[in-house]
C-alpha cells in the first residue's frame, strides 16, 4: 500500500513538479523518471502512463482524501486589493475552503464512479486502484466571506484551480499514471454575480469533468478487453 503522507507528497509535488504542472503541452518532457511516458493528444494537460498499463483490470476505486493548496500569493493578492478590513479573507476561512473543496471533491468523484457502475472501495485488495489527488493552484475571483454589509461581486470566471492525480495498483503499490490538468472554473463569458452557490456549482462543473473522463477511461479499457 502507499505509505507517504498525502501532505508530503503535495508537498514535494509542489517543489518538484511544479515545472512540469504548468508548463505549456509543448514543453512537456516524454516520460518521468519513473519511467511513465507522455501519452499523445491527451484531453488533459498532461497525462503519464506506464508502458503496456491498462485500467481493465479494476473494477473499484479507492479514493484517498484530496490535497488542497491555494495558488501561490493568492491570498495576500486577495486581501491587497480588497476595500476594507471585512472584505480581507482570513487563515481560517481559507482553511475552511480547502476542507469544502477537498470533500467536495470526495462527494463529486465517488457519485460519478458509482453512478457508471465502479465501486468505491475503503483499501486495499483485488481490483482495487488507488487514485491519490491534489487539488493544486485553487485561486476563487470573489469568495462568499458573508461580510456585514452584505457586498455583490460580478465576476466573468468563478476561478481556477489545477488537478494532480496519481494512480496506483493498490496490491503492488506500483504507480501506473499520473495525470495533470489546469482548468478555469465558471468561465460565463459574462459578468455573474457571485456566491458561495455560484462558486459551488462552478467548482462541481470542473470537479464532474474530471470524473467523468476517468469513468470513460475505465469503460474502454473494460470494453477493449471484452472484445
Amino acid at each position: 500500500m502507499v505509505t507517504t503522507s498525502i501532505r508530503c507528497f503535495a508537498v514535494c509535488l509542489l517543489l518538484g513538479l511544479s515545472t512540469t504542472i504548468f508548463a505549456k503541452k509543448q514543453d512537456l518532457p516524454e516520460s518521468t523518471p519513473e519511467g511513465l511516458e507522455l501519452v499523445k493528444n491527451s484531453n488533459l494537460t498532461a497525462v503519464y502512463v506506464r508502458p503496456g498499463a491498462s485500467l481493465e483490470a479494476y473494477s473499484k476505486v479507492y479514493l484517498l482524501d484530496a490535497y488542497v493548496a491555494f495558488a501561490k500569493n493568492w491570498q495576500r493578492d486577495f486581501n491587497r486589493d480588497s476595500r476594507s478590513l471585512s472584505h480581507r479573507i482570513s487563515d481560517s476561512q481559507m482553511e475552511d475552503i480547502k476542507t469544502k473543496v477537498s470533500a467536495e471533491f470526495g462527494k463529486v468523484f465517488t457519485e460519478r464512479l458509482q453512478e457508471g457502475g465502479y465501486q468505491i472501495a475503503e483499501g486495499a485488495g483485488p481490483e482495487v486502484m488507488v487514485v491519490r489527488p491534489a487539488i493544486i493552484n485553487l485561486a476563487i475571483t470573489a469568495p462568499d466571506l458573508k461580510t456585514p454589509d452584505m457586498s455583490q461581486s460580478f465576476v466573468r470566471e468563478a476561478g481556477s484551480l489545477s488537478l494532480y492525480a496519481e494512480l496506483y495498483d493498490s496490491v503492488t503499490s506500483d504507480k501506473f499514471a499520473q495525470i495533470l490538468d489546469n482548468e478555469v472554473a465558471g468561465d460565463y463569458g459574462f459578468a455573474q454575480r457571485a456566491s458561495s452557490v455560484s462558486n459551488k456549482a462552478a467548482l462541481d462543473q470542473v470537479l464532474r469533468r474530471w470524473a467523468d473522463l476517468l469513468v470513460k477511461r475505465l469503460d474502454e479499457a473494460h470494453t477493449a478487453g471484452s472484445e
